[in-house]
């Protein structure tokens, strides 16, 4: 198999050529069709996150199809179009499991981090963490729902009935939870980075009834806010943006440090939490309401080997909506 590999942290992904990889009895191999591109694959390409053994195959919203099953698989059958999502594995036991928490879980592994990923033209998962996708839409369209989607999705149920719902970065996450947002009746409000009018006028397009820069206040307060973008300092700024029993949901895995903040910000039983992975659950009742919900993802494909490039425009904010590799497809 071909793969884009990490092989040291801060480095450049190198294309390596690999045996493919043969599952064990409770894993699954997956020829893989797309892979969207997350910004905590920066976190990991960049060593932010800790506990890296090298060399990783990044990628976490995987797209394929079943090509070999393990002896002890009776969930997937060989030609089946799965999703192989940011969580991939648990232990079962701990604490955090036994009590229905295992986003929590005290010894998980996750797909493009501590296992490898989708960055390459084939993955193993365990098969108890790949979702059965069916045969509607593409594969292209599906694949930023394996993370953005999933994690925006928990990120909006922790957010609560909020019907002012603020939106701090307008990326791959932000784009899928304004739509989902918009069905359920809540009025969104879109921030970008200062400047990013491209940005601001894709959300409005998405229904948005209002967009602007992230250090701005909208007319009114809101109910709550989530931060998707990985800058400490939006929030105090969503704090400020939020009235009083208000909640602002920090849902990226890595974020700066936060800066110091005067306590009357948070004063008013206003709450600051995080959100945490995910688990199966946010999955099944995800994609569950996902088509009632008319998601349309905003995707450009790249080639496998134009990873390390797709990498920079995501980091520089060049991508509207998602990026998605596609392992199969040449330059």
């Amino acid at each position: 198999m071909q793969a884009m590999a990490l092989t040291s942290p801060g480095s450049l992904l190198r294309l390596q050529e690999r045996d493919d990889p043969l599952p064990r009895a409770d894993e699954i191999r997956v020829k893989v069709s797309a892979c969207g591109v997350c910004r905590t694959d920066l976190h990991v390409v960049d060593a932010e996150l800790p506990g890296i053994k090298y060399p990783i195959i990044p990628g976490h919203e995987i797209v394929g199809r079943v090509d070999l099953v393990g002896g002890n698989v009776t969930s997937h059958r060989i030609g089946d179009r799965v999703g192989i999502p940011w969580l991939g594995y648990t232990c079962g036991v701990c604490r955090f499991c036994r009590e229905g928490m295992e986003n929590l879980c005290d010894r998980p592994l996750f797909t493009g981090y501590t296992r490898d990923g989708g960055f390459a033209t084939h993955a193993v998962a365990d098969a108890r963490y790949a979702f059965p996708l069916g045969e509607q839409g593409d594969d292209v369209s599906i694949a930023p729902l394996l993370c953005a989607g999933l994690i925006g999705w928990r990120s909006l149920v922790m957010a609560g009935n909020a019907e002012r719902l603020g939106i701090y970065g307008f990326g791959a996450a932000g784009h899928i939870v304004a739509q989902v947002a918009r069905w359920q009746g809540r009025s969104v409000y879109a921030f970008t980075r200062p400047g990013d009018d491209a940005a601001q006028d894709f959300a409005r397009g998405l229904g948005a009834i209002w967009a602007g820069a992230s250090d701005e206040l909208p007319e009114a307060p809101l109910d709550a806010a989530i931060i998707y973008a990985p800058s400490g300092p939006l929030v105090p700024a969503a704090l400020r943006a939020v009235r009083k029993g208000g909640r602002v949901v920090c849902a990226g895995i890595h974020m700066s440090d936060i800066p110091g903040f005067p306590y009357h910000l948070l004063w008013g039983e206003r709450q600051l939490v995080s959100v945490a992975n995910l688990t199966r659950q946010d999955g099944l009742d995800f994609f569950r309401i996902a088509p009632q919900a008319g998601i349309r993802t905003q995707t450009t494909a790249f080639p496998l080997v134009e990873a390390n490039e797709v990498l920079e425009k995501l980091r520089t904010g060049q991508i509207l909506g998602a990026a998605v590799l596609q392992p199969w497809i040449s330059t």
